[in-house]
Formats: C-alpha cells, structure tokens, sequence
C-alpha cells in the first residue's frame, strides 16, 4: 500500500482542511496491569486445568495494526483517523 506523505485533511483543531504530514505508527504495547475485573476473571479460572487454552497453530493473525498519525502543518495538533488497519506491505510515496 503506497500513501503519500502530505496530505490534505480535515484538522478537527483549526476546523478545516490543511495540509497534514503522515506518521506511521505501529499499534501500542499491551498494558502489563490488567483491569480489575480482568484480574478477578484470572482468579476465578486459576482452579481450572484447560484454561486458558492455547492458541491453535496457522490461527494467529497474519499481520500486526497499524495506525496513521496525521500532524496539521499550521496548528501542529496530531491526530488519528479510525482504529487502524491490518496490511502486510506499507510504504510512503517518494
């Protein structure tokens, strides 16, 4: 997937279209402190021996998320647009 590295979008800061610079940015580390109920649920199926089960071979997913960060050239508010996408090959238009 080619993506050009400016673009022109909407800055919901400035409130209307402006040219904005394209940042690639892989989706976050996972949070090592679990929610609390998240914490409660590990508890819970600690007695039991066939959890939590294992992931079947070929079943993990191909590729990783990515997100696109977009930066307003004027304001030089960043922002992000949906929750990403999953693509095998990426690179920026020269």
């Amino acid at each position: 997937m080619n993506i050009p590295k400016k673009q022109k979008r909407y800055c919901p800061k400035c409130k209307k279209h402006t040219l904005h610079d394209v940042k690639k940015v892989g989706s976050g580390k996972k949070k090592s402190i679990l929610a609390q109920g998240q914490r409660r649920f590990k508890r819970k199926m600690k007695g039991f021996g066939s959890f939590p089960k294992s992931n079947p071979k070929d079943r993990a997913k191909p590729t990783k998320k990515l997100d696109l960060r977009y930066k307003c050239s004027i304001c030089k508010k960043e922002h992000m647009v949906g929750k990403g996408f999953r693509v095998k090959k990426f690179e920026f238009k020269k």
